[in-house]
């Protein structure tokens, strides 16, 4: 995701905080110190630092159920609505598609019985109207917004988790993709529902749910149906044939006249064996000139790990691939030379012209 950096891996995954969260701790920081001074402010900040952390948990409990059932996770992105898992893939089965939503609030509700049967801390509904108050008690705000998160998460509002078990027990009775958009269409509408609440209560955090709600559950809704028209499809269905190639030794000068010439978005780069060593896209190359790097070679700038299928690999796992490499996949012959690519707009212009 745009704009996040790490900030570790836990077995395998990735775990990346957007900008944007800190955007959250410095008006939790301001808010607080102008309430109550710099103690306020610290217990205030601390309080999310330690809601978060609960958070990443939420998001490893899904990462390891996912990892029974053989699904990897590349990583947990940290924003200021939440934490997001990113899932290599969905499981087929609807059963451990259930399993895998419910191990986030799972995880909440052990947490939740620590802090009020080992640490005493009460529960209490009311002190959610002041959960900005260091008075209220710490433990006790972060034992109330775990079993909150908990009840929230649970709502039939796709992509949520109780959005994806409302998909599952769909996927049940009907195929995937009527599943998804049925799920996606009722996420949609609670997402308008957050939206009216968040306008008329003066609240922007539960406006910005309603938005981050609506146009997830879209691109879910889209990605479903993209993948059940893939699951016919293969790779040499949507991959680019025409193209002008570079080689690793070109300069950037060299390349620059390339995207003169063409109306390319990616550039794949040859080895004088027809092996793929990488893809050079337009903006990396428009990025380099503008930075006055013209002597450069492509080799510096292109991105070599390139994820590579053959004709007949299914367009459901160049799917897959095309989640790992954002300039592209490559098509390969049995001996790895290179035949051809696929990119994101090709796999979108081949889901609108294939339609029957």
């Amino acid at each position: 995701m745009h704009w996040s950096f790490s900030i570790g891996s836990v077995r395998g995954t990735d775990i990346r905080i957007h900008a944007t969260f800190f955007l959250l701790l410095a008006w939790v920081l301001v808010a607080a110190w102008m309430a109550g001074g710099p103690a306020a402010a610290a217990v205030n900040v601390a309080f999310i630092l330690a809601l978060f952390a609960c958070v990443v948990l939420h998001e490893l409990g899904h990462v390891t159920m996912a990892r029974r059932f053989g699904v990897k996770t590349p990583d947990i992105t940290l924003l200021p609505i939440g934490g997001l898992a990113r899932l290599e893939r969905i499981p087929e089965d609807p059963k451990q598609e259930i399993a895998v939503a419910l191990a986030g609030p799972a995880v909440n509700v052990v947490i939740w019985a620590i802090l009020t049967l080992a640490l005493g801390a009460s529960v209490q509904l009311n002190v959610l109207a002041s959960i900005e108050d260091p008075n209220q008690g710490f433990v006790q705000r972060l034992a109330t917004v775990n079993l909150i998160l908990v009840l929230f998460n649970m709502i039939p509002a796709f992509p949520m988790d109780g959005g994806r078990v409302f998909r599952a027990v769909l996927a049940l009775f009907t195929d995937r993709v009527r599943a998804t958009r049925i799920a996606a269409q009722t996420g949609q509408a609670m997402a308008f529902l957050f939206g009216f609440l968040g306008l008329t209560g003066g609240n922007p955090l539960l406006l910005l749910i309603a938005v981050f709600i609506f146009f997830a559950a879209g691109a879910e809704s889209s990605d479903a149906a993209m993948r059940g028209r893939a699951q016919d499809a293969r790779a040499r269905d949507a991959m680019i044939t025409s193209y002008e190639a570079l080689a690793p030794d070109d300069t950037l000068d060299t390349a620059a006249q390339a995207v003169l010439r063409t109306t390319q978005a990616e550039f794949p780069v040859l080895g004088a064996d027809g092996r793929l060593a990488g893809i050079l896209t337009r903006h990396s190359i428009i990025a380099a000139i503008e930075a006055d790097k013209r002597a450069d070679r492509v080799s510096a700038h292109m991105t070599d790990d390139i994820p590579a299928v053959r004709l007949t690999t299914p367009m459901e796992k160049v799917l897959t691939a095309m989640q790992k490499s954002p300039p592209g996949v490559a098509v390969t012959d049995k001996a790895g030379a290179f035949l051809g690519y696929i990119t994101r707009e090709n796999i979108g212009e081949w889901f609108i012209l294939s339609r029957k």
